[in-house]
């Protein structure tokens, strides 16, 4: 590996280190949940950090896995057992260049309901007019409601489609980027896009979506518009991970 690989692999697995603890920080994950990036220079990989809380995780934590699930790089670390979520939608989607995989609150009563959630404020624009929601049930039967094999990752992802969000029934939902600020800014604003619609509904009256053309006026910003650099600083500064941002591996 050349040095302005190195380089390039150094920078995506600092900045995935901080979206994990950013991630933590903003309660969208837990002690479970993980966020991954497509590894910069082999499309049919990505990196991922060993079975960890997000909070915790270190640039020593991140491996490389293939879209079977297999760790690439001759380690044997405990392993997330849902990591066939990311193994499902980078394989559909070669676009996608970020997956987080959390069990928000906020939105699971959206999994289980025959509401729809929908983006409601402006900030959950980024999540996509469609959120479907994958039951598992559907093709496997009874389960533990973890996706635990390739099949189960693919059809996921077939739900999941075009779109940014799929909700998992009784379970959380996986998100997919274009780039990690835009995976960090759907995670971040679904739970509480979800909070809003809740309240409102709670309220008794009717309330207003977002509509087609807000959203295709949000959408001409593409995945990373001119506030997001200032969001990322913000976000690592409340995490306290900034030094990430700028993390080079030692020789």
């Amino acid at each position: 590996m050349t040095g302005k690989d190195q380089s390039a692999l150094d920078k995506v697995i600092g900045e995935l280190v901080a979206a994990n603890r950013i991630l933590g920080n903003e309660g969208v994950c837990d002690a479970y949940g993980h966020i991954s990036h497509r590894h910069p220079h082999d499309p049919t990989k990505f990196l991922l950090s060993r079975s960890r809380s997000p909070e915790l995780v270190e640039p020593e934590d991140i491996m490389t896995f293939d879209f079977q699930g297999n760790p690439q790089d001759g380690r044997t670390d405990p392993m997330y057992y849902e990591r066939f979520i990311h193994c499902g939608i980078y394989e559909a989607n070669p676009d996608v260049n970020c997956v987080v995989h959390s069990h928000a609150r906020g939105v699971l009563a959206f999994t289980i309901s025959d509401v729809k959630l929908v983006p409601v404020v402006h900030t959950g624009a980024s999540c996509g007019c469609e959120m479907p929601v994958w039951d598992i049930e559907d093709k496997f039967g009874a389960t533990n409601l973890l996706v635990a094999n390739v099949d189960q990752g693919r059809d996921l992802a077939k739900t999941l489609g075009k779109n940014r969000v799929a909700l998992m029934r009784g379970h959380g939902f996986a998100a997919a980027g274009r780039t990690l600020s835009e995976a960090l800014r759907i995670s971040i604003y679904l739970p509480q896009n979800a909070q809003t619609q809740m309240e409102a509904m709670l309220l008794g009256g009717r309330f207003k979506a977002l509509t087609a053309g807000e959203m295709e006026v949000r959408a001409a910003a593409g995945p990373d518009g001119s506030d997001i650099a200032r969001a990322m600083q913000y976000w690592a500064r409340r995490a306290n991970c900034e030094h990430f941002l700028t993390y080079k591996k030692s020789v």
